[in-house]
């Protein structure tokens, strides 16, 4: 599972990373080192053409967090639709249409996972301790997402924000060197595939997906501060003293 990541990256830099044609964005997002569910973060996505446009865009946008299927009667469903796992993407009705043609990438700093350590707390419970898995060179993540376009029945048709944006991040069983941490893990899709992927004209294809290659990505411990999504901070990803975390 992944349900909490860092995205700090400014427009322009994710621009020139992605080889982004359009920015489609308002003003730009606030950097966050805490980013949870139904907060807005960027997509990059690729249109298909239109008679105004008949090449179709590489774009980024700002989306929600947590996918709302356009059949769907209320938004709030899009709570508990953080993740997308790769063994069913294709085959949910909640995901099987965005997956055939409206897939993104979501870039991101690195992730967050907890680890249930043997420590207990004061109830009795295995202390969890967060952990955040980054790219080891510094680079940026391209975690594969789907997104999808939810028309808002309590808005006119001709109301511009009557269509609600939003995404899911796909995941996957975590490589070996991870998975005594959680045992999921976002996929990622390499850069040689970022075309195929985005292309709406293309198929879905599940081979496209894979997890990171192993040693590839990095994990250490960060304080327990990042279990609270009111604390954003660059001092949530600084890696913390082995001998303070919990163990």
């Amino acid at each position: 599972m992944c349900g909490r990541y860092a995205s700090s990256r400014q427009p322009d830099e994710l621009a020139e990373e992605f080889e982004i044609d359009e920015l489609r964005l308002q003003e730009p997002l606030t950097e966050s080192y805490n980013v949870a569910p139904t907060n807005d973060v960027y997509a990059v996505l690729e249109r298909p053409p239109r008679e105004e446009q008949p090449a179709g865009q590489r774009q980024l946008r700002s989306v929600r967090w947590g996918l709302v299927p356009s059949w769907a009667k209320d938004a709030k469903i899009g709570n508990r639709m953080i993740n997308a796992r790769m063994e069913t993407v294709a085959d949910k009705p909640a995901y099987r249409k965005a997956f055939a043609k409206r897939r993104c990438l979501l870039p991101a700093d690195g992730y967050f996972e907890w680890y249930a350590t043997e420590a207990l707390d004061a109830k009795g419970k295995p202390r969890k301790q967060p952990y955040f898995i980054t790219p080891k060179d510094g680079g940026v993540l391209a975690m594969a997402g789907l997104y999808e376009l939810w028309p808002d029945p309590a808005k006119a048709d001709e109301d511009p924000d009557r269509w609600l944006w939003s995404c899911t991040v796909i995941t996957t069983d975590a490589e070996d060197s991870l998975g005594r941490i959680h045992d999921r893990m976002p996929l990622m899709v390499e850069r040689d595939r970022w075309d195929q992927w985005l292309d709406p004209a293309s198929p879905g294809d599940v081979e496209l997906l894979t997890p990171a290659a192993p040693g590839r990505l990095e994990a250490f411990p960060v304080s327990t501060l990042v279990s609270n999504v009111r604390n954003n901070g660059r001092e949530l990803i600084e890696p913390l003293p082995l001998e303070e975390a919990w163990g």
